[in-house]
């Protein structure tokens, strides 16, 4: 992946964004008032590799003027017919606003489509406003029967979207 908006560059991780990406999870995080969980919910922002790179997924990274200032990620999940979700979609104050999350978004549905994959999940949590905000402009919908309690403990809300 590569594509740039505005003066954002949107790149494929690499080994040495590894500090950088976590980082910027983990402050996004605090200032909503979750914990960062590195050894349980997180982990896969640190192993990057096993979890998104070998398992067909992707995961990336916001640079704007060689600062990382975002990461957003997908990885297949065994839920319905050729089904992914969305993960570690996170900006920092400085990158919001811009209208960069719904281009992200749409980013990652266009590599998630042509991967060959028909159904996203995505988990949040109710405090991250501007993010259920945006999934509900963006036509994603809490799945019937699902309930709203997500498969991670501080996500209280499922979406789903059929592409």
């Amino acid at each position: 992946m590569k594509a740039s908006y505005q003066d954002f560059l949107i790149r494929d991780w690499q080994e040495g964004d590894r500090a950088a990406a976590a980082g910027v999870i983990c402050q996004v995080l605090g200032e909503y008032g979750l914990p960062w969980e590195p050894q349980t919910t997180d982990r896969d922002a640190i192993e990057v590799e096993a979890h998104y790179l070998k398992t067909g997924g992707e995961f990336w990274v916001v640079e704007r003027q060689g600062e990382i200032v975002g990461t957003a990620a997908y990885y297949p999940i065994q839920r319905g017919t050729k089904a992914v979700e969305i993960r570690k979609m996170y900006l920092l104050p400085s990158a919001r606003g811009r209208g960069l999350g719904k281009f992200l978004l749409h980013q990652l549905e266009r590599a998630i489509s042509v991967a060959g994959f028909q159904t996203i999940w995505i988990e949040t949590a109710s405090v991250l406003k501007e993010a259920v905000q945006l999934y509900e402009t963006q036509n994603y919908r809490v799945p019937v029967g699902e309930g709203t309690a997500g498969w991670v403990e501080r996500c209280d809300r499922v979406y789903v979207k059929d592409l």
